[in-house]
């Protein structure tokens, strides 16, 4: 067990271990046994079986990536509002991402964070309900730092030593990362939704600009992404008028 100096309450207790199949899944166990306490991170540089959204798998090479999940209890958020969490984290991704490069830094909807055209970073949130706020939430985050080679499914996959040329000390981007999170987190529950949801949209990837879409059924269109609904669906306005799209019903071309 280890602890993060520079943060409150957020990697207060960090739990690293060696290898893990999955972080979120260990940390879910956690808190179905007892409750941890609030900000408790789970840790590995080894994951075995790391997941993205809708059961996609995440790569990752041993000891060149951090994986990890936090524990947070978001109580005063309703089950019907809980996009303002992935807003949230994925703005402290981001945050976090800026820190270490110049180049242009991007949230992806609904929370994939992009170098320029590539991600470097994705982030798994599971949610558990009482009555209509959330009662705990596993937040997981994946972040590319060392790695440079990727398999063709993942074509697209970036990292940080692949756009800085540099390597970096995980421990040390993992304090970071927990800090980022926190300030963050903070201004969520001192309710600045207002400010995230706007900081949401400026960084957010082809916002209000013409780009090409491919719904499920494989048809695409030319649109522009006009917004975020109460419920975190992506709106894009097309030749027809504004439309809702909810996760894996719409991809860039």
């Amino acid at each position: 067990m280890g602890t993060i100096q520079n943060t409150l309450f957020i990697g207060k207790v960090l739990l690293h271990f060696p290898e893990l199949a999955s972080t979120n899944a260990y940390a879910l166990n956690l808190v179905s046994k007892n409750k941890p306490s609030e900000g408790t991170v789970i840790s590995t540089y080894k994951q075995l079986q790391g997941r993205g959204q809708i059961g996609s798998k995440w790569e990752s090479e041993p000891d060149k990536n951090i994986t990890l999940s936090i524990i947070l209890y978001p109580t005063f958020i309703e089950a019907r509002r809980q996009f303002i969490l992935n807003q949230v984290i994925s703005l402290a991704v981001y945050d976090f991402i800026t820190k270490y490069t110049d180049k242009t830094v991007k949230v992806k909807w609904p929370n994939d964070i992009y170098i320029e055209n590539n991600k470097v970073s994705g982030i798994l949130i599971q949610n558990s309900l009482s009555s209509s706020y959330l009662r705990s939430s596993i937040i997981g985050i994946g972040v590319n730092v060392n790695q440079v080679n990727y398999s063709t499914n993942a074509s697209n996959a970036t990292s940080l030593k692949l756009v800085t040329h540099q390597d970096f000390i995980l421990d040390d981007l993992v304090a970071s990362l927990c800090k980022c999170v926190e300030v963050r987190y903070i201004q969520l529950r001192s309710g600045f939704n207002q400010k995230l949801n706007d900081d949401y949209l400026k960084n957010l990837y082809r916002y209000q600009k013409k780009s090409l879409f491919q719904r499920a059924n494989g048809s695409s269109f030319e649109g522009s992404i006009t917004g975020i609904s109460a419920i975190g669906k992506l709106l894009i306005r097309h030749a027809d008028g504004e439309e809702a799209f909810g996760l894996k019903e719409i991809s860039f071309c």
